[in-house]
């Protein structure tokens, strides 16, 4: 009787609390706007806004800075399985990308055009302004050489991990400094028994996601396949594009999609105007 009496009280808080979340879930997702308002931009940029372009080879990392009102293109031109990446406020990297946020604060682990990246400041990094495969992972983190070694048998492999480190001790930052990352053509998603799981064939040659800084951004990017993906260790090349991109109209969807964006975009308005990230 009494063991009943615990479990009793033990689901009880749990259903309040449950409750309380989809209460909550239900009034964001009524205030918020419809996501097919997002247009995205052009596949096909014009050459006079490009201002920067590289290839990144098949398991190896790049870092740069994006200025504010910029956006970077990351271009899957192989298709391959997962591109890692990690957004610090380039004035104090001390703040950097927070996954966890940024799923939580959105009510949502589906981070595609239209979502925000948030750090752990509650201040807005980066835009989804557009993204022709529609699935990011927030959740699986980036591959390391223990996943290495217990997916491919070798854990000499180039890792996300170990990419991360290395591009964090060239900008004075260290495994600290490295928190969980988003990577982008992850369709990950949880299977009937409750694990996370890889749910589609992947990206197609050619697709690309956009990010639009809203800070000046030190930017981390890591070409090594999700920990999740299926198949052997073949990652491929992909391209970094940075563009000039058009000043944010008033109405821009990322910036007004809910009230959670909204309250990000404050923060960075308090932030800028006291002559910060500069």
């Amino acid at each position: 009787m009494a063991e009943a009496s615990s479990r009793s009280e033990t689901a009880s808080p749990y259903a309040a609390n449950k409750a309380r979340y989809e209460a909550l879930y239900s009034g964001a997702k009524a205030k918020r706007r419809d996501f097919s308002e997002a247009k995205g931009n052009p596949a096909t940029l014009d050459p006079g806004l490009i201002t920067f372009r590289e290839t990144v080879p098949a398991g190896w990392g790049w870092s740069g800075l994006v200025r504010r009102g910029d956006t970077m293109r990351v271009i899957n031109t192989g298709g391959t399985a997962g591109v890692s990446l990690l957004l610090y406020n380039a004035a104090d990297p001390t703040e950097r990308f927070n996954a966890g946020d940024t799923v939580k604060i959105q009510w949502t682990a589906r981070l595609s055009r239209g979502r925000v990246l948030f750090s752990d400041m509650g201040r807005v990094l980066a835009s989804i302004t557009d993204d022709s495969f529609g699935f990011n992972d927030a959740l699986a983190g980036g591959s390391t050489a223990q996943t290495n070694k217990e997916k491919y048998g070798d854990e000499a492999l180039r890792n996300t991990r170990d990419n991360f480190i290395l591009l964090a001790a060239k900008h004075g930052l260290g495994k600290r400094d490295v928190p969980p990352c988003l990577t982008l053509f992850a369709p990950v998603g949880v299977d009937a028994s409750g694990h996370l799981a890889w749910q589609d064939k992947g990206a197609a040659d050619g697709d690309y996601v956009d990010l639009r800084a809203e800070l000046d951004l030190l930017v981390f990017v890591s070409n090594a396949p999700h920990p999740l993906a299926p198949g052997d260790y073949a990652p491929k090349d992909i391209e970094i594009v940075t563009w000039s991109s058009p000043p944010p109209e008033r109405d821009d969807f990322c910036r007004t999609a809910t009230e959670e964006a909204q309250r990000g975009f404050d923060n960075n308005e308090y932030y800028l105007a006291q002559g910060r990230n500069a």
